[in-house]
């Protein structure tokens, strides 16, 4: 069967489309589903037009006014949740909770998307257990989360949930999307597919954008620009760097935004008596957005410093890979001198301790060690690797 509309975007997923296509016309239908798969599989993606295909008369056409909205966020009875810190708590889950068991207004069902779920805190996982437990009539839930692993998705809820787990798409299929769609060459749409590691968003974002790949650029050449201790530290440095200035400009509209909406709801600008006893005691309020704001943007830094990592890490491997003449496709195969050149100069034992340093970086960052000094701790490991 061929499934399109509001699926054309889940690449490399087929036999997902195909049963969230029939779940989507009864065939299969369940209050509670979980999304799982590695980073760039598609989760929220799925999610979203399985979201549009339960809202639309016919099945997810993509065309109509019901999945422009639902795919464009706008849909007023569909709730796409996507947390801004590092969890997500449960008074944010309670007040989703309540909005998710109203009745719909305009369609068929009241849908609640949770992305990330993973990073639910266990007060929120419970409160969110209970309500799939006993849900509303026309209440669906759509939650997305690396795996079933019960580090990530308590068992009780994943035992509530219709899984459909999502494969890491090929990075032919990814190249076939960035042709047809955003019309790039064969050639390049291979390059930013194979270098995105399956991560559809991060290739789009390199075709895309000149910033993005001349910051891919930079990640790839510290390779040879670890000379000395010194360099190691300028090295880390301007990695940390470029990872803040790439966060910085992803949330500035929208807080701008918040404060100014939060403070014209909190009477700025009135005048008079109540207008100043207003003023005062907005101040609670404002400090707590601005604290909310912080943290989304310390939570966009981190991403930012992991993308740069995967792609270091993503160097040795192909350094690795050339060393031992193994077939399979580079990461980077616009790098390809430079890692012949790496293999030809270090062992499979330094190309390892090296990987290692930077697996042994990411995590301790998970950690909340400070990005700095973790950064540079690597950086060391890699010099003297």
């Amino acid at each position: 069967m061929n499934v399109g509309g509001v699926f054309d975007e889940l690449v490399g997923q087929d036999e997902a489309r195909r049963v969230l296509a029939d779940a989507a016309r009864g065939v299969g239908m369940t209050h509670a589903w979980l999304f799982t798969g590695p980073p760039g599989s598609g989760r929220s993606t799925a999610a979203v037009a399985f979201a549009a295909a339960l809202q639309c008369p016919d099945g997810g056409c993509g065309d109509c006014h019901t999945c422009r909205t639902v795919l464009g966020g706008t849909h007023a009875d569909v709730t796409r949740v996507i947390p801004e810190g590092l969890t997500l708590g449960v008074d944010q889950v309670r007040r989703l909770i309540l909005e998710a068991g109203r009745a719909p207004t305009s369609a068929r069902w009241q849908i609640l998307i949770v992305e990330d779920a993973d990073r639910l805190t266990e007060a929120a996982a419970n409160a969110l257990l209970k309500a799939v437990e006993e849900p509303p009539e026309r209440t669906v839930f759509l939650l997305c989360a690396p795996s079933t692993n019960p580090a990530e998705i308590s068992v009780t809820i994943r035992s509530r949930c219709r899984v459909m787990g999502l494969r890491q798409p090929p990075a032919g299929a990814i190249a076939d999307l960035l042709v047809n769609r955003d019309g790039l060459d064969r050639r390049e749409a291979e390059l930013y597919a194979a270098a995105a590691q399956g991560h559809v968003g991060r290739a789009r974002r390199l075709a895309t954008d000149a910033e993005a790949r001349a910051k891919r650029h930079a990640v790839l050449q510290i390779p040879r620009r670890l000379t000395g201790l010194g360099a190691c530290f300028t090295a880390a440095v301007e990695l940390i760097e470029a990872a803040e200035a790439e966060a910085a400009g992803t949330y500035t509209d929208r807080s701008a935004a918040e404060k100014e909406a939060l403070e014209t709801a909190l009477g700025k600008g009135g005048t008079g008596k109540g207008a100043t006893k207003a003023a005062r005691g907005s101040a609670a309020a404002i400090k707590e957005l601005e604290k909310r704001q912080k943290t989304r943007d310390t939570r966009a830094q981190r991403d930012s410093l992991d993308r740069a990592l995967v792609d270091l890490a993503a160097f040795y491997r192909d350094a690795l890979a050339a060393g031992f003449g193994a077939r399979v496709d580079p990461i980077h195969p616009d790098m390809a001198d430079t890692t012949r050149a790496a293999a030809a100069k270090l062992s499979a034992e330094s190309l390892l301790r090296r990987i290692d340093a930077i697996l042994e970086c990411r995590k301790a960052i998970e950690f909340n060690v400070r990005p700095r000094i973790a950064v540079e701790a690597m950086m060391t490991r890699l010099w003297q690797s």
